[in-house]
């Protein structure tokens, strides 16, 4: 089954056309990346899937449901539902400064009013999955560095067991050493849940996507100019504009057991 479905969105600001018939499928279990330049649109596709976006033209459907269709109520229960969840490229704009780190975690537990049992449960499972331990969750987010926030806030996505969960340049804003945790506490998460979680992966780095993603979508003015699995894309590309963005990475470390 598909966890996401992209036919033919077109999205459109002050005439100008961001998206033109984008079509995207991610399946159940797989990681996808989504490259391209500043002002290719790659955060509009995330707005769209979040439903933050309007559409002139296409559907979305989000396992099976068709989210282009939903409104008012309708809409609203979805977003409750957890079956999205977004983490953002800078973590503080989902922690809250004041809140200790583990409170702001649990808080879809708590809006979703999840049994305790379950809740412990759920948010154990959550830490283990990003590697955060007792004595960083009880800290303020202040007291962590760039990449434990940024766990912090997989954590906080990851909680309420979502089928889809979309991450717009989530290391970028972070050094070397945070970037590569990270990345490996994605690919860990990729290979512990499987086909329980999808992932769409948002990103201008091509290296990081090339480690953690199944398959690379490349995104160019709107369009998708290329869609592969990644070693193949990241060591063939076909298309003149793929092949600029390899070109302009010094090192690109492909993964060592991707998936077909």
């Amino acid at each position: 089954m598909n966890a996401l479905e992209l036919d033919g969105i077109r999205v459109e600001y002050d005439g100008a056309r961001i998206l033109d018939g984008v079509s995207l499928r991610v399946r159940a279990g797989e990681v996808v990346g989504v490259v391209g330049e500043s002002g290719s649109g790659k955060t509009t596709i995330a707005r769209t899937v979040l439903r933050t976006a309007d559409t002139s033209a296409g559907s979305i459907r989000v396992a099976g449901v068709d989210v282009t269709r939903l409104r008012g109520r309708a809409l609203r229960a979805w977003r409750r539902s957890g079956a999205v969840q977004y983490v953002f490229q800078d973590p503080l704009r989902s922690l809250d400064p004041g809140v200790r780190v583990v409170d702001s975690i649990a808080e879809g537990l708590r809006i979703a009013r999840f049994p305790a049992g379950e809740a412990e449960r759920r948010l154990a499972e959550a830490l283990d999955a990003v590697g955060l331990d007792d004595d960083l969750i009880s800290r303020l987010p202040a007291g962590l560095s760039g990449g434990q926030r940024q766990r912090a806030a997989i954590a906080r996505a990851l909680v309420v067991q979502p089928r889809l969960l979309v991450l717009d340049e989530p290391v970028s804003a972070l050094d070397a050493a945070s970037r590569d945790r990270v990345v490996q506490a994605l690919i860990a998460l990729r290979d512990r849940r499987g086909s329980d979680i999808a992932m769409l992966v948002i990103s201008h780095d091509i290296g990081s996507l090339a480690a953690m993603s199944d398959r690379l979508v490349v995104l160019n003015r709107g369009t998708i100019v290329e869609d592969g699995p990644t070693r193949r894309v990241v060591t063939a590309p076909e298309h003149p504009y793929t092949r600029r963005l390899i070109e302009s990475v010094p090192l690109i470390r492909t993964p060592t057991a991707n998936r077909p």
